[in-house]
């Protein structure tokens, strides 16, 4: 049964606890008031008797009394003077004798003695005045006074002596009722002054039970179960959380534990899986560091056959030129130019792969100091065109590679001459200015030209190496300038695209993270180029 009755109590929740709590809160503030009501009621009818009662059947009997005596004293001296003067007392000591008379009987309903004690005082005073007091009087002529027998003056004695007598038994009587009712109320207040401490000493354990049971059942498995969890925050993920209290508790705890056993789980995958990374990342670094080798190698290996190539044909056209006919004229410039362009495109491959790998930096950049450096580098295909380049404004000031940047701004302009509109000279638009929302934090910049634009199905093809959109005969070129661009803005932290919605030829939208307040502070200046 023990066992039984605890399983129970351990399967109750923090509800369960608190409604048993309050339930037993409940019975005994329930029963405490019940009883204390009773007592209460109890001493409320002992006073109402007291005051109510009691007392006015006092007061009463006393002026009865005084009234019988003021009609025995009236008697006897109207005998002595025969002066009816003293027969007024006599009289109205009988209307009082009534009034008071019926007053113990209005509040002495329910309490035979003391009406029995009025019936016998009554029923002498009937005799009495039947047989003394009356007769007395009608033998008594005004203005005559008569001399009274000893033998008619001791029966009129012996009479009210014997009321008298009645009046110390009703006296007695009263003063018993009084004192009974008056123990009946130290009683009743000494039961309230007990059921008022049992209820404070009941309200005081039930607080330390309810304080005690808390401490218990809720707080101390709480508190274990958040000491478990904090020596697991700060990497102790072996320990062991141990379900303790209610149910409800147990079962927080039971899912903090399995939470740790699953994190304990994903950590140890994850730490394998970061060895594997390490492994792939070190292999990664070996094969990098062999292929930036043996691109370096292959770059001087192909380049010296292609420039000895391009050297021969053009000695053979120097030395021979006169005597090789249309045809083999085209053959030898087949060859240069066929040398020239894989000399390019090597150099291409290699610039695009060198992309934030080698001699990376990240220093302040000025882009309007990288933009001029970029123009100078292509002034002369600039001056060719007529090509005019404007700005909205100033350009700001980011974290970056300067060589990278310049290589950025110097292939949008250059693209932006090479595909302009046959008799039209280019016009190019740069403009600049802080994002929001999605683009919060960073640099918009917009860079719009006049020339053939670039269709719809075509806008991500284009940011493809090796991916061109015309022959070489219409535009000369490797068709890896805009994967360029797009690597060393990714390199940076940017995005780019082309807005479709320009009609009016290209316009490339890019962003560049906008430097941090820590960024901005005083440190060591990059050159720009």
């Amino acid at each position: 049964m023990k066992e039984v009755a605890g399983t129970r109590l351990s399967g109750m929740t923090v509800r369960g606890w608190l409604n048993v709590v309050l339930l037993v809160v409940g019975v005994v503030v329930f029963g405490g008031a019940l009883l204390g009501a009773v007592l209460l009621n109890r001493t409320d009818e002992m006073n109402r008797q007291l005051v109510d009662e009691l007392q006015p059947i006092r007061v009463a009997a006393y002026q009865l009394q005084a009234a019988l005596r003021d009609q025995e004293t009236a008697v006897r001296g109207y005998v002595i003077a025969a002066d009816p003067q003293f027969l007024t007392p006599y009289y109205d000591g009988q209307r009082t004798e009534q009034t008071a008379a019926q007053s113990i009987r209005d509040h002495a309903k329910g309490r035979s003695q003391i009406l029995d004690d009025l019936d016998a005082i009554e029923k002498a005073t009937d005799a009495w005045r039947t047989q003394y007091a009356d007769p007395m009087i009608a033998g008594v002529a005004p203005g005559s006074p008569s001399v009274v027998t000893k033998s008619t003056a001791d029966a009129g004695k012996a009479q009210f002596d014997t009321l008298r007598s009645l009046f110390d038994t009703q006296n007695q009587h009263l003063s018993t009722a009084r004192n009974d009712a008056l123990h009946q109320l130290d009683t009743v207040k000494s039961w309230r002054d007990r059921v008022l401490a049992a209820m404070i000493a009941a309200f005081l354990i039930t607080g330390l039970a309810i304080a005690i049971l808390i401490r218990n059942a809720v707080t101390r498995p709480l508190e274990a179960l958040a000491a478990a969890c904090r020596r697991i925050t700060i990497g102790n993920f072996a320990e062991q959380i141990v379900p303790e209290g209610p149910r409800d508790i147990r079962s927080i705890a039971t899912d903090v534990e399995d939470m740790r056993r699953r994190i304990v789980d994903e950590l140890e995958a994850s730490s394998q899986a970061r060895e594997q990374l390490d492994e792939q990342a070190a292999e990664l670094r070996r094969s990098n560091a062999e292929l930036e080798q043996f691109a370096y190698v292959a770059s001087h290996d192909l380049q010296e056959p292609l420039r000895k190539v391009a050297s021969f044909c053009q000695l053979l056209e120097k030395r021979y030129g006169d005597q090789l006919d249309e045809r083999g004229q085209q053959y030898i410039d087949f060859a240069v130019d066929g040398a020239k362009r894989m000399q390019v495109l090597i150099n291409d491959l290699l610039t695009f792969s060198r992309v934030g790998r080698l001699n990376s930096t990240q220093v302040k950049v000025n882009l309007d100091t990288v933009l001029d450096a970029a123009i100078s580098n292509v002034a002369t295909a600039i001056e060719e065109t007529g090509a005019e380049i404007t700005r909205s404004g100033p350009l700001p000031t980011v974290m970056g590679d300067p060589t990278l940047l310049t290589m950025l701004w110097q292939n949008l302009v250059s693209n932006a001459v090479k595909f302009r509109r046959e008799d039209v000279p280019p016009r190019i638009a740069i403009s600049c200015e802080a994002g929001s929302d999605d683009d919060d934090g960073q640099w918009l910049f917009t860079f719009s030209d006049n020339g053939i634009g670039i269709a719809d199905e075509f806008v991500e093809k284009v940011f493809v190496i090796f991916q061109r959109l015309h022959g070489r005969d219409a535009y000369a070129g490797t068709g890896i300038g805009l994967a360029l661009v797009k690597k060393i803005i990714e390199h940076h932290g940017g995005t780019i695209a082309i807005d479709t919605s320009y009609d009016g030829g290209t316009r490339f939208r890019f962003t560049l993270p906008a430097m941090t307040k820590l960024e901005h502070e005083p440190q060591l200046e990059g050159s720009s180029s």
